[in-house]
């Protein structure tokens, strides 16, 4: 493990201590110890690259090393987005029905928690703004933050939205689904949280005026976007001890990147198999999906956008005008680019 990594989730614990005694609350010993285990379970298991990301990016912008407090600031500030990213998980995966995360079986899964997972992925939620306020209420910034962490979170709900509403009609009619439908939902369900966020705190850290970045929050959308492309990929090609998860997307009717790409390709007698067979759990009919994806070169389609979307991404970063914004876009991208899982 990295030292950076080490340092971050040793923040972790304080974090969660600070919570676990937190006096707005009585907590019983009960209360404390399925809390306890419940952000143990969700938080801290994935790559943390979403909360990695904000001292990343912090220390480009400040050109150098952060003294002890400001690590601490950054870290914690991660660690919300860390948060934020297992409340969203949890919820994602009883609404997906999905069976494993992090290569363990999902939070509601677990015979004792089921149906309680609803209420523990608002806790998590409540956690993220009790950190802030902790850590944050004496900043200039802290009502800006509140206000980011606001606005991510209605777009990432009305992203996740736009996705099940969109698979209702693409059950009934798969031709719904298109390039522009795909794009904006990945837009709001995922571009704005993992990619936006952790940049737009380190800016906000940094003393910058969000207003002033506009042009920054669109790089940082559409590498978000060219993520999910991967991710749907992954779902589909990806080695599932190697992504953590066994890949859902053809079960449940997902409007993917690659079934938008096969429309795309297909002829009547290859739509017609689509049709048939997209959106059933029979494993059967999941691999009919992929063998048409096979004979339609898909892998060979996403190696094209991959290298496509890398050098028009690239550009994008070297026309920015800040050096140090430049840096950080780049250490973005370095660390999604031909990603495994």
């Amino acid at each position: 493990m990295s030292e950076l990594k080490s340092k971050f989730l040793e923040v972790y614990y304080v974090l969660k201590s600070e919570l676990l005694n937190d006096p707005a609350f009585e907590f019983t010993d009960d209360s404390r110890q399925w809390v306890e285990r419940m952000e143990d379970y969700n938080v801290p298991g994935g790559k943390l690259n979403r909360g990695l990301s904000v001292i990343d990016s912090y220390k480009l912008l400040k050109h150098g090393e952060l003294s002890d407090d400001e690590n601490f600031q950054a870290c914690a500030l991660g660690w919300c987005i860390e948060w934020f990213q297992a409340y969203f998980l949890v919820h994602d995966d009883m609404i997906d029905g999905s069976h494993t995360r992090r290569g363990q079986p999902c939070w509601f899964r677990l015979p004792e928690v089921g149906m309680i997972a609803i209420n523990d992925g608002l806790i998590l939620r409540n956690q993220i703004f009790r950190i802030l306020k902790k850590h944050f209420r004496g900043k200039p910034y802290y009502v800006d933050l509140l206000d980011l962490f606001n606005e991510v979170e209605f777009q990432t709900a009305s992203g996740q939205m736009i996705d099940l509403i969109t698979t209702l009609q693409g059950e009934k009619d798969l031709s719904k689904y298109s390039l522009s439908i795909h794009r904006r939902i990945v837009q709001y369900k995922t571009a704005y949280y993992s990619f936006y966020l952790p940049v737009a705190c380190a800016l906000l850290m940094a003393g910058e005026n969000l207003d002033n970045h506009t042009d920054l929050k669109n790089v940082l959308v559409d590498m978000g976007i060219y993520f999910q492309v991967q991710d749907d990929f992954l779902d589909c090609f990806g080695d599932p001890e190697v992504i953590g998860k066994v890949g859902t997307d053809i079960e449940d009717f997902k409007c993917s990147w690659l079934v938008v790409k096969a429309l795309e390709r297909a002829n009547e007698g290859q739509k017609k198999l689509l049709y048939e067979n997209y959106g059933k759990a029979d494993q059967a009919c999941v691999a009919r999906v992929k063998g048409l994806y096979k004979t339609l070169d898909i892998e060979g389609v996403f190696a094209e956008y991959e290298s496509k979307s890398y050098e028009k991404i690239t550009k994008q970063i070297e026309a920015h005008p800040s050096k140090a914004v430049q840096a950080v876009l780049k250490s973005f991208l370095a660390k999604i680019y031909k990603r495994q899982k």
